[in-house]
């Protein structure tokens, strides 16, 4: 009766090591999923300031040096993330957010351009574009946050203390520039 128990004790123990280990295995793959649609995102993001600043390149100089800020920008995000710099690459990203965001006062000079139905169609994804970033940057930033606070649970540290290479990750949270979280506080509905 005693050995029974014992072994009926240690199946239990066993198989909550293994089903918190898959859960986490599975948290980690998820967080790590939701950070490339990210990557998805942002490369798109790319490829539409490209293709808007080749359609208004007729209409004005200002491209120029978006595309080169844009580009450079790229590059250092790229830099960044080979190198596992994860904070230098989400600041990068989030300059070109402010270039995005900037776009719509340049079109406001130009009327011609405005009219452009290939440069509106442009600007529209570039919208869609940063709200799907936006989502996906929360999407990866609440995964993040359902791992550590399972990690964190009492009996789960424990087997994340037995198997610390597997388990035991700090992920970097994508956050709101400095600039973007004043616009917000700051913000009035204009009549």
């Amino acid at each position: 009766m005693t050995a029974l128990f014992i072994v009926a004790t240690l199946l239990v123990i066993g198989g909550f090591i293994v089903i918190t280990y898959n859960t986490l295995i599975a948290q980690i793959e998820a967080t790590r999923n939701n950070q490339k649609q990210i990557d998805v995102q942002l490369d798109r993001r790319f490829k539409v300031f490209e293709s808007l600043i080749n359609v208004v390149k007729k209409y004005m100089d200002y491209e120029q040096t978006t595309l080169k800020d844009v580009v450079a920008l790229r590059s250092q995000a790229q830099a960044a993330k080979a190198s596992g710099d994860e904070q230098g690459r989400i600041a990068a990203e989030n300059k070109i957010s402010q270039i995005a965001s900037g776009i719509n006062l340049v079109f406001e000079q130009y009327p011609d351009l405005k009219a452009n139905q290939n440069a509106m169609q442009l600007q529209e994804e570039i919208v869609s574009t940063e709200n799907k970033l936006a989502y996906a940057k929360q999407s990866y930033n609440d995964s993040i946050e359902h791992y550590n606070a399972t990690k964190k649970s009492f009996f789960t540290a424990m087997i994340v203390a037995m198997f610390r290479a597997k388990l035991d990750f700090d992920f970097s949270y994508w956050q709101l520039s400095p600039e973007k979280i004043a616009a917000q506080e700051d913000y009035t509905v204009k009549l």
